[in-house]
């Protein structure tokens, strides 16, 4: 026996995510939503629905006052909470023990130790708990900042004291740097959390970022703390180095860079600081970790963290489950010597996001098309969207997780691969295309990685998959084919030839293909159901059975299948291509067409040199210069929020606003 009902204070995948296990537990739900989110997945999933708020996330979903009206008039006994949601929230709800709601985390004590940097740091130095170095208080200004980065000594990570996904912090190399960091930091951190304090602390240059899932319980009766039993575990390691902005984007567990000593080490400190502050539900703690295997404590995540799932699968545990037991007072059913590490699970978080700006500027827009990866073996998606969905400029632009398991890396990572070629996606920009380039890197799958990994190997920024010969010419081939069996299938109606008695007898095609800054001549014969395509004087038989109403097309160019996506086409001959992950945009004409189409006029590129042009949308929060000004290269203009992330716009030349 757990709860008859329970509320979800929070929305997208992870509201969705607590669904599934208390209908699996038989328990009934009721989401709360924003005006935007009315018809959210996460809305129509659960039992009961009610509306907090208007679209922003601080007259929403961190509405309180709202938030506890919806609890009364459901009676649910139980909250799931954002954290987000600030500790007095967590407060008030303790005024409703006797009406037997029930908090499905932590104590309030816990979350507001480990939910600020600074408390979190100190406890975390008693505990024996090894520390990054750094200035341990509230930072107050700009000047202030300067000096303790100074006294540090460069480069300084400034972070938000109740801040986290990446959302408050920036890391500074001088003096500029910091003043700068100081003031996005704040307003970030002020917008997102509600609470505008930083701290300053030593960047550990190179690291990677592992965490260690912990779960400890304390056996309560309702509301009486005394009986207190203090058992814990630690579900062992997450890998989480592949970041762009702080933010995680693939993680995986194991680590296949931790022994069982630094695994027992890291695990041991992570339990003891758990127990330090009486712990009592699933969370995380996030350390750091140097090339020679010392670590240091980072934050404790006082929640169930997005990269969740593959702890799961390497345990067989169900988090989500495991956390309403614990809240209701029941024991683990778990000692330590019963957690395993069955198999390898890799995540990627799907964005809609350009990957090409800046390794992800988000991207607005409604899902137009949407296909999960389902059918593949050893997937799991989870998501709070689906087809139709609106991604929108109030909430973090993530799609979904995509989870594969494996028996080792290297099936899980293979998985992940077909998983990725197998997502559709259309409506909104994603970043499929550097998820896919990131897994099948020789330094990724040699585990050679770290948090600077995407700037180290996409140093001039991400730019797509770099085709190698063979699969310049699988594309071309296969494209070429595409096209042709497109020009087949308009001679027929309802299976037949439109004009019966005109037979084609027609069996090659000269087709001139071009791609980026080539044109390549390209035959086509058709063999049957296959294509012989001759491309650079080499012969590729391609196979499929050319389901062109498919937003998947299965080929097999030569004996290696392809999972391909033709996202667009036109009657100029133009069409883009999902392949490899990568979207490339061709122009396929017949010979005629293309020795006729040099007389066609070009449109000119339209002349930006003089307008400061958002790269994403957002909403305008400051205006640094009037109608007159005159401005230098580099100076900031303006600055745009989007998804809680601000960012600074800034003159490509000197000149006159």
């Amino acid at each position: 026996q757990t709860f008859e009902k329970l509320l979800i204070a929070n929305r997208g995948e992870i509201a969705c995510r607590v669904i599934k296990t208390c209908k699996k537990m038989g328990i009934k739900t009721v989401a709360i939503h924003s005006d935007a989110d009315a018809n959210a997945v996460h809305v129509k999933m659960a039992d009961e629905a009610a509306c907090v708020g208007p679209a922003p996330t601080s007259k929403s979903y961190l509405n309180m006052d709202a938030i506890m009206e919806v609890i009364k008039e459901t009676r649910a006994q139980a909250v799931s909470l954002n954290e987000s949601i600030c500790c007095s929230f967590i407060s008030s709800l303790s005024l409703q023990a006797s009406e037997g709601v029930t908090f499905i985390g932590p104590d309030t004590h816990a979350i507001q130790a480990m939910g600020d940097k600074i408390e979190s740091k100190l406890l975390a130095k008693n505990a024996k708990v090894n520390t990054i170095p750094g200035f341990d208080g509230v930072v107050k200004d700009a000047d202030e900042a300067v000096r303790i980065a100074r006294e540090i000594g460069y480069p300084v990570m400034i972070k938000a004291s109740a801040g986290g996904g990446g959302k408050g912090m920036r890391i500074a190399w001088d003096d500029e740097e910091t003043r700068e960091g100081f003031r996005f930091s704040s307003q970030e951190a002020a917008s997102s959390f509600g609470d505008d304090r930083l701290l300053i602390e030593k960047f550990i240059d190179n690291p990677r970022h592992i965490e260690i899932q912990v779960c400890i319980i304390t056996v309560v009766l309702f509301q009486v703390l005394a009986d207190k039993h203090g058992n814990a575990l630690w579900l062992n390691e997450r890998e989480c180095s592949i970041q762009r902005r702080n933010q995680k984007v693939v993680e995986e567990a194991p680590s296949t860079f931790l022994d069982p000593e630094t695994r027992r080490a890291m695990g041991e400190q992570a339990v003891a600081l758990a127990k330090a502050v009486k712990y009592s539900s699933a969370g995380t703690v996030e350390f750091l970790v140097d090339s020679s295997k010392n670590f240091y404590f980072l934050e404790m995540n006082t929640r169930l963290q997005v990269e969740h799932p593959v702890t799961e699968c390497i345990t067989g545990l169900d988090l989500v489950q495991e956390m309403i037991r614990v809240a209701k007072g029941y024991p683990l059913r778990h000692k330590q010597a019963d957690i395993p590490i069955n198999g390898w699970a890799v995540e990627c978080r799907v964005y809609a996001e350009d990957p090409y700006k800046s390794f992800g500027l988000p991207s607005i827009g409604r899902l137009s098309q949407y296909q999960e990866p389902l059918h593949v073996p050893n997937v799991r998606v989870d998501s709070g969207i689906q087809q139709g969905s609106d991604i929108s400029i109030y909430y973090d632009p993530m799609i979904s997780k995509l989870i594969t398991y494996g028996s080792n890396r290297a099936e899980a990572l293979k998985r992940m691969e077909e998983a990725l070629d197998n997502y559709v996606i259309r409506g909104v920009a994603h970043n499929i295309s550097l998820l896919r380039e990131v897994i099948v890197h020789p330094r990724f799958v040699q585990g050679d990685i770290s948090t600077k990994f995407l700037p180290e190997v996409y140093p001039d920024g991400f730019k797509g998959h770099k085709l190698t010969d063979l699969e310049r010419r699988e594309l071309l081939a296969t494209a070429a084919s595409l096209y042709v069996a497109e020009q087949l299938r308009s001679q027929q109606f309802l299976g037949n030839p439109r004009i019966p008695i005109a037979k084609s007898k027609r069996s090659s095609w000269e087709l001139s293909v071009r791609l980026g800054d080539g044109i390549y001549p390209v035959t086509v014969s058709k063999d049957g159901t296959s294509f012989s395509v001759e491309v650079d004087g080499m012969k590729l038989n391609v196979t499929s059975e050319w389901n062109l109403a498919s937003p998947l097309l299965s080929v097999t160019i030569d004996g290696t299948q392809r999972t391909i996506q033709r996202l667009s086409r036109n009657a100029s001959g133009d069409t883009s291509i999902q392949f490899l992950g990568t979207v490339y945009k061709l122009q396929i004409l017949t010979k005629v067409a293309a020795e006729l189409s040099k007389y066609m006029p070009e449109k000119a590129a339209e002349d930006t040199s003089s307008i400061l042009r958002s790269p994403m949308p957002g909403a305008v929060v400051a205006v640094s210069v009037k109608p007159g000004d005159t401005v230098s290269e580099g100076q900031e203009i303006c600055v745009i929020e989007a998804m809680k992330m601000q960012n600074s716009m800034i003159a490509a030349k000197t000149g006159k606003v």
